[in-house]
């Protein structure tokens, strides 16, 4: 930790996926006794970053003179609109887009980092943003390396007087947060949109804001009284 200057959740996760391997050697007979036996590690609550509302539509409304920002906030804004990984959004294909069940646009995929199934009901600013860049590349989007991606975000975060770092996993927060949470999509609708092979992952993506519990107990009360 002290040497790689990783952060504890960092440090938590490297542990776990060693235990497991030691734990296999044990099983195996390859080791006699784990070095882990007794010893618990935990996570640290951290803020998971988003956008709120008014954050999202200053970015929206923002009009950039440089192609390379505009590119960039048209992707960023993709992914609050679909919840997206970067890495999924960029290898789409036109094949990848086709008519969902309810005869609407749908991104249908596999998640690249975990090979489940992710399905998207495309909303109009998706959709919109997807025809600006039709017969471009050959793909429905053009994207950079990652590294540039959230290096432009920063400069977008700047010029909208978004106090926030913004990085791609912000836009995926987003439209877990804000545009649908908050919208009264369910953790589970919310979880297959997301390709998570449970909700308990989805949960660290939808954080439940302040609004949400003001609507939800506004409801409460009504039903009291």
């Amino acid at each position: 930790k002290q040497n790689d200057g990783n952060k504890h959740n960092t440090v938590v996760k490297y542990i776990t996926n060693l235990k497991k391997i030691i734990n296999m050697a044990v099983t195996n007979g390859w080791l006699q006794k784990s070095p882990f036996v007794g010893y618990k590690s935990a996570y640290k609550d951290v803020e998971r970053v988003y956008l709120t509302l008014p954050e999202l539509k200053s970015i929206e409304q923002k009009e950039f003179k440089m192609e390379r920002l505009r590119l960039v906030k048209d992707l960023f804004l993709f992914q609050c609109y679909t919840g997206l990984a970067y890495s999924d959004m960029a290898r789409l294909t036109d094949k990848d887009i086709s008519a969902g069940v309810d005869g609407g646009k749908w991104i249908i995929i596999r998640r690249k980092k975990t090979d489940v199934r992710s399905a998207i009901p495309l909303l109009p600013m998706a959709l919109g943003i997807l025809s600006r860049y039709q017969n471009k590349g050959g793909k429905p989007l053009p994207c950079y390396a990652i590294q540039k991606f959230n290096s432009y975000l920063v400069e977008i975060a700047d010029l909208c007087g978004v106090n926030k770092n913004l990085t791609s996993h912000v836009g995926r927060r987003t439209f877990a947060t804000t545009v649908a949470l908050a919208n009264g999509v369910s953790i589970e609708t919310i979880s297959k949109i997301l390709g998570h092979s449970s909700t308990k992952i989805t949960h660290q993506y939808a954080v439940v804001t302040d609004l949400k519990v003001s609507e939800e107990m506004t409801k409460l009360n009504d039903k009291l009284t």
